[in-house]
């Protein structure tokens, strides 16, 4: 009964380190301590400790920047629903697409859900930078904040544009054909840039396979990651003001 005893003392001190690690302030038994905890707590309070009224109101940031990061998490779900139905490759991908579209239950209504999706990230982000830029909100201090949404912009437009050749129909094999041609013409690094996209001198399986990864793996990663700092900078420096 001892060592059961103690074994018990010790679990329940184990559990109430972790408790004390979760709720830093103690529990949110009065106003004070539930002021403190939602103030400290990124997730309780994802805004600035102190804003004006004005700078959150809905005619002023749109909810584009909230906008964009939901439409990013619609596209990650659908398109995790997507990939347990296609295979990236030359004999596979329009198949795949084709039976989306007309075999897999409810496959029509997920690929529709995650085209417009995307096209509506794409408008939203261009406008929610547009806002900013407008508004004067890329100012001091917020210079570091800026450049992560402008390059979040760049990653949402190659978002797009890797996606576009996935369902491997003429269409799409044109596009990227088109697309890539003209990066060729970028000065000095043009020709390799292209290179290094289609694995290739032709749009082909290397193509396809290349687009495929970073267009689930590699750039998602990074415009998550980039959004988390974005997210943070924002709480840290706070709102601007406007003009």
């Amino acid at each position: 009964m001892k060592v059961l005893g103690a074994a018990w003392d010790e679990l329940y001190s184990v559990m109430a380190q972790m408790v004390q690690g979760l709720f830093r302030h103690g529990l949110p038994l009065t106003d004070k301590i539930a002021a403190r905890t939602a103030l400290t707590n990124f997730f309780l309070h994802i805004h600035p400790v102190r804003v004006r009224r004005s700078w959150i109101r809905m005619s002023y940031t749109l909810c584009l920047g909230g906008l964009s990061f939901f439409l990013f998490i619609v596209l990650t779900v659908t398109g995790l629903y997507l990939m347990f139905y296609y295979v990236p490759s030359v004999e596979h991908a329009y198949q795949d697409m084709y039976d989306l579209k007309f075999v897999v239950t409810f496959g029509g209504v997920i690929r529709n859900m995650h085209r417009w999706a995307a096209h509506a990230m794409v408008i939203t982000v261009w406008l929610h930078v547009a806002r900013v830029f407008y508004t004067g909100a890329y100012k001091k201090p917020r210079e570091f904040n800026w450049a992560i949404g402008t390059t979040l912009l760049l990653i949402t437009l190659l978002l797009s544009f890797t996606g576009y050749l996935l369902p491997w129909d003429q269409l799409s094999i044109w596009a990227i054909t088109v697309g890539t041609n003209m990066a060729r013409y970028a000065p000095i690094a043009g020709p390799y840039t292209r290179y290094l996209m289609l694995g290739g001198k032709v749009v082909g399986a290397n193509a396809l396979l290349r687009f495929y990864v970073a267009h689930v793996v590699g750039l998602p990663l990074v415009a998550f990651l980039l959004m988390v700092v974005h997210f943070w900078r924002v709480r840290k420096d706070g709102f601007s003001g406007g003009l």
